[in-house]
């Protein structure tokens, strides 16, 4: 007979109940997170205050560029210093795509769930922020534990 925890390790290849995997994989989402919203939420506010008419189909995908970009910059800022410029550059630019673009749209889709427009607003942000760590967390868990790479 086949426990949940046998059941854990058969999912995708990994194994799926490894406490530090998921403690190193949270950390690593987390500074994604903050790279992200920062350059996410600075558009959205921006467009909401100064072009509060423009399209969400213009702004949101602006804000998930300025997300990527902000989330690329603050990791070449936190690796320069033991990698050099050039290294740190390559580390960031290697970054897992795949989970910043989830992360991303995880939380613009929730603010307008929450908002039903693209705007911030106070009570929206920590849902928001919440579901764009949880989106890419198990993703993050997985690539880091199959190969050994990290999302930061």
């Amino acid at each position: 007979m086949e426990t949940g925890l046998q059941k854990s390790k058969d999912f995708a290849g990994v194994d799926w109940a490894c406490r530090a995997t998921w403690n190193s994989s949270a950390k690593n989402t987390f500074w994604c997170l903050v790279g992200c919203a920062t350059g996410d939420f600075a558009t959205i506010y921006w467009f909401q205050v100064f072009s509060p008419t423009t399209a969400p189909y213009i702004v949101v995908p602006l804000a998930m560029l300025n997300g990527l970009g902000t989330s690329i910059a603050l990791e070449t800022i936190i690796l320069r210093k033991q990698l050099g410029l050039v290294g740190a550059l390559k580390t960031a630019f290697g970054m897992s795509l795949i989970s910043m673009l989830g992360m991303e749209l995880a939380m613009n889709l929730t603010d307008f769930a929450l908002v039903g427009e693209v705007a911030l607003r106070w009570w929206s942000i920590p849902p928001s922020l919440l579901m764009g760590f949880l989106a890419p967390w198990p993703y993050n868990y997985w690539r880091l534990k199959k190969y050994g790479k990290a999302c930061h």
